[in-house]
């Protein structure tokens, strides 16, 4: 009952508030709720790339907020879990005074909405749910042969678009958030037809690519690369990173003779950003996937000269500074990092909060290896694998390093959710230096070194087939 009570007053101060709406503040929405279980008190709600603002909860985590000004569209909500950083989306149009209400233990699924504006966003994230369920179903089917995959994801659609239109039958919905729902349905689709020849025929068997039927790809006449109205949305934006990815190979095998895909190389990561830059025009779009793209290739490049002239092309077509000051700053770290130069020296903690120096800690052959409580499937995997490698390899020091920004009980709360010891176990003393300095990006980096601390391997994998002749070649040295 008292819960009960506490929805109706806030849906209550919703609308109380909503009568005080001044003539000049323009088009408002607001967005409201309780927040179960918080880690902390702040909510940062986000627009595209840019930060609305930070909203701190009251005594009993809860909170209001009025979005003057409003641009329709898809906003960004996020904060500290059970599980680590979180966030998901609404759909904000003038006039809508949402409450949201979530438990951070079970974030996702326990996520309710209500007020005016609730119906269209209950909708949105049930859909969301439900990719995730479809895409479970999905994995299965890759490894059926072409038409028969057709058949089952051409159902799978058609399906989803008659509960769509049943329930834009029902209700009174905009435009924009039409072209939301008929997106998602749409974009989860193609973003299907994108993976399937490569879960399918693997990246070793690129000529069985043009065994794919004709009319395979014929969605992508389809394709609006520049969506206002879906540029914030995960599946949109998850669609784009492997389209191009695909496009990018296509251009590839024009001017290469490689059967199998060097997703490394040069050429095949400059047509990536080439493509891009091509087809997208909105910034909001394209500037995050120059930035990934050429994240990604950086990260596993050991070719120096060609990330120059590489990074040129980046340099240019994006627009955004903070990206572009990330970037110059992982690339110097990483040409410091260069197989046979001294690992830089970082401060570690202890689970007993004591301070020691990196270089203090390798006596030995030494493989570093990062995990943060926000992944949660790598966590208990990459513990696993060096589990069973330090049977192995006693000779080997393996050291593992959190790289997360959270309190210290935070980090031995994960530890001990999940049976670890404190054995071999550090974190930063400072995490945002610390990762700039050993170019910690992505989590499953592994860095090899020597008893003397040079570095063996700046940037290798724990889950590799080649990782034990990599210790075994560390060893040797």
């Amino acid at each position: 009952m008292r819960l009960l009570y506490s929805i109706l007053l806030l849906t209550l101060t919703f609308f109380s508030c909503k009568n005080d709406v001044a003539t000049n503040e323009g088009e408002t929405a607001y967005i409201g709720g309780e927040i179960i279980n918080p880690i902390d008190k702040q909510l940062i709600i986000r627009k595209s790339n840019t930060i609305i603002d930070t909203i701190l909860l009251d005594t009993k985590n809860r909170f209001l907020y009025k979005l003057n000004y409003l641009e329709s569209g898809l906003y960004t909500f996020k904060l500290q879990s059970q599980n680590g950083e979180e966030f998901q989306l609404a759909l904000l149009e003038p006039k809508d005074s949402i409450m949201i209400r979530l438990n951070t233990i079970d974030f996702d699924e326990s996520l309710v909405f209500t007020g005016n504006g609730a119906k269209k966003n209950n909708y949105l994230i049930n859909m969301f749910l439900e990719n995730e369920e479809i895409n479970e179903k999905i994995l299965r089917y890759y490894q059926l042969e072409p038409i028969a995959f057709e058949r089952k994801i051409d159902s799978i659609r058609r399906l989803r678009n008659a509960n769509l239109n049943l329930f834009l039958e029902k209700n009174t919905t905009s435009k924009l958030f039409q072209k939301i729902a008929k997106g998602n349905i749409d974009y989860n689709y193609y973003l299907s037809k994108e993976i399937y020849p490569f879960a399918y025929y693997g990246d070793n068997e690129i000529k069985n690519l043009q065994s794919l039927p004709a009319n395979f790809y014929d969605y992508r006449k389809n394709i609006d690369y520049n969506s206002i109205a879906l540029k914030d949305y995960f599946t949109y934006k998850t669609f784009l990173r492997y389209h191009f990815k695909n496009l990018a190979l296509s251009e590839h095998l024009k001017k290469s003779k490689d059967s199998i895909l060097k997703r490394n190389s040069y050429c095949y990561n400059l047509d990536k950003l080439k493509l891009i830059d091509s087809l997208i025009t909105d910034k909001d779009i394209k500037n995050p996937l120059l930035s990934i793209s050429s994240i990604d290739y950086i990260n596993k490049t050991k070719n120096i000269k060609e990330l120059d002239a590489f990074l040129d092309f980046y340099y240019e077509k994006s627009t955004d500074t903070k990206d572009k000051n990330y970037i110059e700053k992982l690339v110097k770290s990483l040409k410091q990092l260069q197989t046979g130069n001294k690992i830089p020296n970082v401060t570690l903690v202890t689970y007993k909060n004591q301070e020691v120096d990196l270089h203090k800690l390798i006596k030995k052959p030494t493989a570093l290896y990062f995990w943060s409580k926000d992944y949660k499937s790598h966590l208990q995997e990459s513990h696993a694998k060096v589990k069973d490698l330090m049977l192995k390899y006693p000779e080997v020091n393996f050291i593992s390093i959190n790289i997360d920004d959270s309190h210290l009980r935070d980090k031995s709360r994960v530890l001990q959710q999940y049976d670890l010891t404190y054995r071999n176990e550090y974190q930063l003393k400072d995490p945002k230096l610390a990762k700039e300095t050993l170019a910690i990006n992505p989590i499953i980096k592994v860095m090899l070194v020597d008893r003397k601390g040079k570095i063996i391997d700046p940037h290798t994998n724990l889950f590799s087939i080649q990782f034990e002749e990599e210790l075994l070649g560390l060893l040797n040295q």
